[in-house]
């Protein structure tokens, strides 16, 4: 959904709200340090992937500084109820810096940022980083150990380099959609982001594995080569080893699996829905005897795995009926008791008064300007010694270009550039 600029929606007076009920509190606190404190990030990326890669490293420290054009990430347009939330969870713990591209003035400042930063961060196409004069040549001339992220559909090598490419195409071309949904139906793409959040979450990977090599192997700067594709192919399972061996294509099944059964989603007699995994021959077994049907066991159709997995429609019906004939909170009880694997599905409404969710502070409620609070997911993943933080909410527009720029340019340039419109302030 698109929704107006974040500077905009507090002048026109966006709803506040009270906070989310049950969930916990959390406050920033800019002097919080973390393990990558000291690590600057020049971001120029746009929309989700970028801005996943940048967000796990801000999280953890980094001085994120979002490097955007006049119209802003186009993040900040995406969100609800006429807040851009996408980016008050993914553009948490940056700054942000507003400069027209398009003039050489503002690819100077980006050239100037990079002298002192360690990682870069682009999304464009391929080529239209080295057209702007800011391509891994040009930027490693500059500051040799600097690494460089580059994000795109499909790689910057390959025959697709020169396409663009939204996540939507590499879910569909990475094979996600062929198994995603049911036989008679067509093919289901993800209604989230996952391309590109599965690229994020690599990217950022790759980017503390090269500044790992860098600070233990003296390594020089290096390039980061993040395709939307590639990632996400990468969690979809031995897929191309499976279809070599057997010949075969895998179906799309809905919720059933075509490793283990019984698995899948059962409907309970209030109208809700139970998911149950029986992954192990020992779980298996635990649940015939829980359901009182223990003859299951020995029975030719269900004996291991592999005959489950084959007559998985009629074993369905079996737990089904047996789940069907109960309410959700009685199977949960009645499973737990049992030792068997088994659990709610909820929707986002239930999620977040959820006691596991609150408790172990999954989701925290942080401070935002224009609505008063706003939930989100805490920092991920956890550690013991070196935690992330909050430090910061997502910055408005231009929020930090007199912190950041004036003293890398010098008053007077700064007010030169400004008074041209290359530094952009709202």
């Amino acid at each position: 959904m698109s929704v107006p600029d974040t500077q905009a929606a507090r002048a026109a007076g966006a709803h506040r709200r009270a906070p989310t009920g049950p969930i916990r509190p959390k406050s920033f606190d800019a002097g919080a340090l973390g393990p990558l404190s000291g690590v600057r990030v020049v971001d120029l990326s746009r929309l989700m992937a970028g801005n996943m890669l940048s967000v796990q490293l801000a999280d953890f420290g980094a001085d994120v500084v979002k490097v955007e054009s006049e119209r802003g990430d186009t993040l900040r347009a995406v969100g609800a109820g006429g807040i851009s939330t996408n980016w008050k969870v993914y553009g948490r713990n940056k700054r942000s810096v507003c400069v027209d591209l398009r003039t050489p003035e503002g690819v100077d400042i980006v050239r100037r940022l990079v002298r002192d930063a360690d990682v870069f961060v682009e999304s464009f196409k391929p080529g239209v980083a080295e057209r702007m004069g800011l391509g891994p040549d040009d930027l490693l001339a500059i500051r040799p150990e600097l690494v460089i992220a580059r994000i795109s559909g499909w790689g910057q090598t390959g025959p697709f380099r020169h396409k663009p490419g939204f996540g939507t195409l590499a879910e569909g071309y990475a094979g996600f959609a062929a198994i995603n949904g049911f036989a008679d139906r067509e093919p289901v793409l993800p209604p989230m982001f996952l391309a590109d959040m599965t690229a994020g979450m690599s990217g950022a990977l790759a980017v503390l594995v090269a500044l790992h090599a860098r600070g233990t192997q003296r390594a020089a700067g290096q390039v980061i080569d993040v395709s939307l594709f590639e990632p996400l192919l990468s969690i979809l399972g031995p897929a191309a080893a499976n279809y070599v061996m057997t010949g075969e294509i895998k179906p799309r099944t809905g919720s059933r699996s075509t490793n283990t059964a019984p698995r899948n989603a059962y409907r309970t007699r209030d109208g809700k829905w139970l998911c149950l995994s029986s992954s192990t021959q020992a779980m298996a077994e635990r649940l015939f005897r829980a359901i009182g049907r223990a003859d299951l066991i020995d029975d030719p159709r269900y004996a291991t795995n592999v005959l489950r997995v084959r007559h998985a429609e009629a074993l369905d019906a079996i737990v089904g009926e047996f789940i069907g004939a109960r309410d959700l909170d009685v199977n949960l009880a009645f499973f737990e008791e049992a030792g068997v694997t088994a659990g709610p599905i909820q929707d986002i409404a239930q999620i977040v008064a959820d006691r596991y969710v609150i408790e172990r502070e999954a989701l925290v409620e942080l401070p935002d300007d224009d609505v008063g609070s706003l939930p989100m997911h805490n920092v991920t993943p956890r550690l013991s010694g070196t935690p992330g933080a909050f430090r910061r909410p997502a910055p408005t527009l231009g929020e930090h270009n007199r912190e950041i720029l004036q003293p890398l340019l010098g008053e007077h340039e700064y007010a030169r550039l400004a008074a041209l419109g290359v530094i952009h302030s709202r």
